[in-house]
């Protein structure tokens, strides 16, 4: 296996699906890197599902190649399955069974042995701070400790890829944020999560790369900042302490929007880093001082709007806001 295999966890060119007569997929590309945290985004229907369930070798593709932990899908499903976890919306857990029962459960699958599957509820019990809910049935578990045992089932069998199909449906805030903890120890372990949500704030905290599907075909790909630049409306505030600083800034750099009552100019701009630098060189150049900075972006709502004509109905977050104060 070269370098390049190693370090791609999924790799997926020309990808299509249709049921019958309709084409869901219709030739999807994208990478996933090992150890990463990748987002599918995209409306209803756009076929995120069915992403999911050809990867997990749950169903067959029309079209396309794949390979999934160095793997080829076509070829080698059982080397697939033997590499992969999958966590759905809908949780496996047996609500009849105590949480350790359905570990154990799960266990005796994967062929661990009495004592191998017995060691390893108990670590992923105190892993998921379930030891003292272990011996209850799951059906008097909170939606937030289904959801932990959920993915601990997925553990058991050491997986080198989890999919995450909205894990988080139905959770509290605060179930929800426990959740997204859990993804980033999974990925600071060396793990590769696959996640599809509705949740856009979800993915702009967790992702290191998110692509939008819409339409069966990718529309975007790139990282949370990358995406919000695509779309027109981001802005640098700058506020002055005195008039006269208002005034020159105003004249030095050209078309902006004025707010005297706050001594505050509204640049266009992309806020990266290249804008900012160029942005503060010109005030620098003209001896301006600068108070407070503030980076304003359009956030993912906005890009999904842009890209697919819908807004996301599954809004938990506003814009991002980062704010510099000048010392």
């Amino acid at each position: 296996m070269n370098i390049e295999a190693r370090q791609t966890a999924i790799q997926v060119t020309g990808l299509r699906k249709a049921f019958g007569g309709k084409t869901v997929l219709g030739g999807v590309d994208f990478e996933v890197p090992r150890g990463t945290v990748f987002s599918l985004l995209g409306p209803n229907g756009a076929g995120k599902t069915t992403v999911v369930r050809i990867l997990s070798t749950l169903i067959p593709a029309d079209g396309g190649e794949v390979s999934v932990a160095g793997r080829d899908l076509g070829r080698d499903p059982d080397g697939v399955r033997r590499a992969i976890g999958v966590t759905g919306q809908y949780s496996a857990v047996d609500g009849l069974l105590t949480g350790r029962e359905n570990l154990i459960l799960m266990a005796d699958l994967h062929r661990l042995g009495k004592a191998g599957g017995r060691r390893a509820a108990a670590e992923l019990l105190e892993r998921f701070d379930l030891v003292e809910a272990a011996d209850r049935t799951a059906a008097t578990y909170s939606g937030g400790m289904r959801r932990r045992l959920d993915i601990a089932m997925t553990l058991i069998g050491d997986p080198q890829i989890i999919f995450l199909d909205e894990p988080t449906t139905g959770l509290d805030p605060r179930s929800r944020r426990t959740m997204w903890e859990i993804i980033r120890e999974l990925v600071r372990g060396g793990v590769t999560v696959f996640l599809t949500t509705q949740y856009l704030e979800e993915a702009d905290h967790l992702a290191d790369r998110i692509a939008v599907l819409d339409g069966g075909r990718l529309v975007a790909e790139g990282t949370s900042d990358e995406l919000k630049r695509l779309v027109p409306g981001g802005h640098v505030r700058l506020r002055f302490s005195d008039q006269a600083s208002l005034d020159a800034a105003a004249r030095t750099l050209g078309p902006v929007t004025r707010d005297d009552d706050a001594l505050a100019l509204q640049v266009p701009g992309d806020g990266g880093v290249a804008s900012l630098r160029a942005l503060l060189g010109r005030l620098e150049e003209a001896s301006i001082e600068v108070g407070e900075l503030s980076v304003h972006t359009p956030d993912l709502d906005d890009v999904f709007l842009a890209l697919t004509g819908r807004t996301h109905t599954t809004r938990t977050s506003g814009r991002t806001d980062e704010k510099v104060t000048s010392r």
